[in-house]
């Protein structure tokens, strides 16, 4: 059965005039022309020392380009920084405010116009687009909340509770912006960014483009972000998980029995006990998710 959810901590910045792709490829990790050719890109804006500061998908629509991001204060703190960097370049910031962001899982994209050569289409107003990180991720969709619900529904597509979409995106290993990762401290690389298509390593230099190399060729990846069961009750998200007593990580997103957390790695390949506020936590590895030797 195909379902969709319509996300309440999302919005959609847009971003015009003639410098759009050079002003953000300066910025983001990945490669922004790829935007302008037609496709999705899952990209992320660092601090100047490398640390994760927000992460988005970033889609055309005619002249523009929009961004996927988290909503609310994230929202303004995302535009602000940007707008800082603006300087002279002919780039201007806006809140689509009329358009709201959906996620639909288990449906065929074809349904919705789209394929791996059209991987972007005009729906319900709006958008949609392929998820780029996986294709169990499905489909998003930027669009007014109303002709979307009716044109998702008129699909066969059910409408999903949060936690629904959370059961689902949890055990594929994907993070929820700063939900899962906490700004200023995270590092891409041990929350996916490489295997999920949100880092470009040709595409040239961008803000914090340093760390995230080093990290990379030097093999400095310690920690990695990934599902875990949890054997009683869940605790809290932002527990901090204990191997043999001693620091392990962080449990971040929790969906009833299964949740993701940030786990050093030596403790996991060694199959250490890992204990949250005495929960049981057994990691569930992911195809996409390996870990360095």
């Amino acid at each position: 059965m195909s379902r969709f959810v319509q996300f309440s901590d999302r919005g959609v910045i847009s971003l015009s005039g003639n410098d759009r792709v050079s002003f953000l490829q300066g910025l983001v990790s990945n490669d922004v022309t790829l935007a302008e050719s037609g496709r999705a890109v899952w990209s992320a804006l660092l601090s100047p020392q490398g640390k994760y500061r927000h992460d988005f998908f970033i889609v055309k629509d005619g002249d523009r380009l929009l961004l996927d991001c988290e909503g609310g204060d994230r929202m303004m703190d995302l535009g602000q920084t940007l707008r800082r960097y603006v300087l002279r370049a002919d780039a201007k910031l806006d809140i689509e405010r009329a358009w709201s962001v959906f996620a639909v899982w288990d449906m065929d994209p074809a349904a919705i116009g789209l394929s791996e050569s059209e991987a972007m289409a005009p729906f319900a107003g709006g958008l949609a687009y392929i998820d780029p990180r996986l294709p169990a991720m499905g489909v998003r969709v930027l669009a007014p909340a109303e002709t979307a619900r009716a044109a998702l529904t008129a699909l066969g597509a059910v409408e999903a509770a949060p936690s629904e979409w959370d059961a689902h995106r949890i055990p594929l290993g994907v993070p929820d912006g700063a939900r899962d990762m906490q700004p200023d401290k995270a590092l891409l690389l041990e929350n996916g960014f490489a295997e999920l298509h949100g880092v470009d390593w040709k595409k040239g230099c961008y803000m914090g483009q340093e760390l995230t190399a080093r990290t990379k060729y030097r093999g400095l990846v310690k920690k990695r972000l990934m599902p875990v069961r949890i054997d009683g009750t869940a605790p809290e998200e932002g527990t901090q998980v204990l191997a043999d007593g001693k620091d392990a990580g962080t449990l971040y997103s929790v969906a009833g029995s299964i949740g993701l957390a940030l786990l050093r790695v030596d403790p996991v390949k060694r199959k250490a006990p890992l204990m949250a506020s005495g929960a049981r936590l057994e990691p569930v590895m992911p195809d996409w998710l390996t870990l360095a030797e």
